[in-house]
């Protein structure tokens, strides 16, 4: 536990995010009495002291007066924990907006550079990667309120991971998967009769989850067959992604049921080639199960093959990503997803954390060596970045990035990512985004998470949803 003493409760939430970028995974603690870091905050200056020393710093008015509170506390904490955090001051889930706009108020990538910098201590291959991505995301992201996207959610996997909260693992309940797959068809009806009395415009599908290929051959094309009925056959769409994810729910009746119905780009989420780290996790395949499945996949004529990585599994090192990176690399996939290892709460992996002193968890120098790796193996495979985004709880406070060949990036996810575009989404806990584009506005309205609450409150949900989306079209 770190205990805190403030004397200023409106700048508390500020100086918790400080403390939590470098004791994350450890409970925080405002306290009255004995502490272990003092911080007074004044209209002059911000103290800071701990046991070992202090450090004091002037307020500059060229500054805004919170950031400066983060960058003092965020100097005092790397020079006394000596871990390099590459992302600075900066927290927020997608930092590439930042250069976006800069690009748009006509700075200079040198000024940009300098901009992030100066503001959030930000390191410079961090910067050049949010250039890079605003540059491939400017043409891609949506103008029109008149296009949209659908998300289709499948909330199933063939086993729960350590690092994941998701609850719902196939084997439980068959009368459960045949209850849902029911009610998530009535959805999918009903919002493609919406959208075609509308004649609003598909852009992208994305089906997801969950492991969308963990249910039955008959399951799966009874979903996909509704897919391609009420939303893909339709002239205008550009992309329609299914996220494979585990090899061991795949087979060749799959995917020729994809290619039937029209899908342009799989994924298919190795997450690692090392098949210790695959066992720890809780994932029931091998990495020769995941060669196979890649080979049949493009025997079969998937021309555009997204595969995830995360770095920095529980038990992996530097040597072990190395491992990892020449075996995607012979694969030769047509993009790659780099995710830092997310912990989320309910996971049996933050309780390990929790319990064991943070004794799952890599130096921050480990880390930053493996995301490099992956830099080098995007850079080996002739792929540029093309999104990016963070999350709550990233080991290494570090980010998830996109990498793809030109033409092959995934539309879907830069649409998702910058929310500039409507997204449609069905099945339980998908959350429907709808963009007001003139008002830079955005309602969302999330479907309940539960799969029993789901399949009794369909028709509500679906209703709740129409009403929204009626304040637009």
């Amino acid at each position: 536990m770190v205990k805190i003493k403030l004397n200023d409760d409106l700048y508390r939430y500020d100086v918790y995010q400080m403390f939590n970028l470098f004791y994350s995974f450890t409970e925080i603690e405002f306290t009255e009495d004995i502490y272990d870091f003092l911080v007074i905050i004044d209209n002059e200056k911000i103290v800071i002291k701990d046991a070992d020393g202090s450090l004091e710093d002037y307020f500059n008015e060229s500054i805004n007066y919170k950031e400066q509170i983060k960058k003092t506390i965020f100097i005092y904490l790397s020079e006394k924990t000596k871990i390099e955090l590459p992302w600075g001051t900066l927290v927020g889930i997608r930092p590439s907006k930042i250069a976006l706009s800069l690009m748009d108020s006509g700075y200079s990538e040198s000024e940009i550079i300098e901009y992030y910098k100066k503001h959030y201590f930000t390191r410079e291959d961090k910067i050049k990667l949010c250039i890079e991505i605003a540059k491939a995301e400017k043409n891609i992201v949506n103008t029109s309120s008149e296009k949209i996207s659908i998300y289709i959610g499948m909330p199933f996997c063939p086993s729960r991971c350590l690092y994941c909260s998701f609850t719902s693992s196939i084997g439980r309940d068959e009368k459960l998967v045949n209850m849902y797959i029911k009610a998530l068809l009535h959805e999918i009806e009903s919002i493609g009769q919406y959208i075609n009395d509308k004649a609003l415009c598909i852009d992208t599908i994305y089906f997801g989850g969950g492991t969308p290929t963990a249910v039955s051959d008959n399951q799966f094309e009874d979903v996909m067959s509704h897919i391609y009925k009420y939303f893909a056959d339709n002239k205008n769409v550009s992309e329609f992604t299914v996220e494979c994810g585990r090899p061991d729910s795949l087979n060749e009746n799959k995917f020729l049921i994809m290619k039937k119905y029209g899908v342009t780009r799989i994924s298919i989420n190795p997450q690692t080639m090392n098949d210790e780290s695959l066992k720890k996790v809780g994932r029931n395949h091998t990495s020769s199960d995941i060669i196979e499945k890649y080979n049949m996949a493009r025997d079969l004529g998937f021309n555009n093959i997204n595969m995830d990585l995360i770095a920095a599994l529980p038990g992996e090192d530097v040597n072990m990503i190395e491992h990892t990176c020449n075996e995607i690399q012979k694969l030769s996939p047509d993009s790659i997803t780099v995710h830092g290892l997310c912990v989320k709460r309910g996971s049996a992996l933050y309780e390990n954390i929790l319990n064991n002193n943070n004794n799952e968890r890599l130096p921050q120098s480990e880390i930053n060596k493996m995301y490099e790796r992956t830099v080098e193996l995007s850079k080996n495979l002739k792929m540029k970045p093309y999104y990016m985004y963070r999350q709550k709880n990233m080991i290494g406070n570090m980010e998830n990035v996109g990498y793809s060949l030109t033409g092959k990036e995934g539309i879907y996810n830069i649409q998702m990512i910058e929310e500039k575009q409507t997204i449609i989404s069905v099945g339980a806990n998908a959350v429907t985004k709808v963009v007001f584009l003139d008002e830079n506005r955005i309602e969302r309205f999330a479907n309940v998470k539960d799969v029993k609450e789901y399949v009794n409150r369909i028709d509500e949900m679906i209703n709740k949803k129409i009403e929204l989306l009626n304040t637009l079209y």
